[in-house]
């Protein structure tokens, strides 16, 4: 029981630093809001991602605290699923190019995770049927994931680190394929537990093999910055969603 109670915290505080980071991430580069999809509903986006910024912050403080999980939850789930949206009118757009849809389950995973904290919290609906639910909505962000890599594989290769033998191209492809077979337990639920915990170890692996180096070698660059807090804010829901289906 306490090796359990200890992982949920771990989780919950992972996804909760990430998403503070991603917040002073935003206010100290308030000019890059593309993230937050600003240019399609405002000229000048600036005070819309302040405010996404402070929720961000405060929901991440709160949300890794039990007292004050389920406001912190609330918070960044609401956050983050307004900027998922906020990705439909390019996708209406240009629905043959996947940027968008990416852009859109990567937010939306973020925004599960956030939903899986709060129905734990607030007792929503019989545990199995919060199992489902994080189960089947993370399972298709984990597809897209899949798909993402896939359609922008070379890209994907070029951030693997050069020292890993054998080859980038072999991280590439063996890392889409993961995704996809961790989409698929999840969602026909076969060894769905098993493939959540092993998608959480990959991911952090992603953030302290890919994108800390990365952030060390061009600290200057948004990106850098960004791209870390994201990778590290998806794994931490990923570990929500492994103490989910541990109950």
């Amino acid at each position: 029981m306490t090796v359990s109670t200890q992982r949920s915290n771990l989780g919950r505080q992972v996804f909760g630093v990430a998403a503070l980071a991603y917040g002073v991430i935003t206010l100290a580069w308030p000019d890059y809001y593309d993230w937050l999809q600003l240019h399609w509903i405002a000229r000048d986006g600036r005070s819309i991602a302040y405010a996404a910024s402070a929720a961000q912050i405060l929901g991440g403080a709160a949300i890794a605290f039990r007292r004050t999980d389920r406001a912190g939850a609330a918070v960044l789930g609401a956050v983050y699923l307004v900027i998922a949206l906020l990705s439909v009118p390019r996708i209406v757009a240009a629905p043959q190019t996947y940027d968008p849809w990416g852009d859109f389950f990567e937010q939306f995973s973020l925004a599960t995770g956030a939903a899986i904290v709060y129905a734990r919290s607030a007792s929503l609906w019989t545990p199995k049927t919060r199992n489902r639910i994080g189960r089947i909505l993370f399972g298709l962000c984990v597809a897209s994931f899949a798909l993402e890599q896939a359609t922008f594989l070379d890209a994907t290769a070029t951030l693997v680190p050069k020292w890993l033998p054998p080859s980038q191209m072999f991280w590439a492809v063996a890392t889409t394929v993961t995704f996809a077979l961790a989409a698929m337990a999840l969602l026909v639920n076969r060894l769905a537990l098993l493939a959540t915990r092993l998608l959480t170890l990959m991911l952090v692996s992603f953030g302290l093999l890919v994108w800390i180096p990365l952030l060390f070698s061009d600290p200057h660059t948004h990106s850098s910055w960004t791209e870390t807090a994201e990778t590290f804010a998806i794994a931490g829901a990923a570990w929500i969603l492994a103490d989910l289906l541990a109950e």
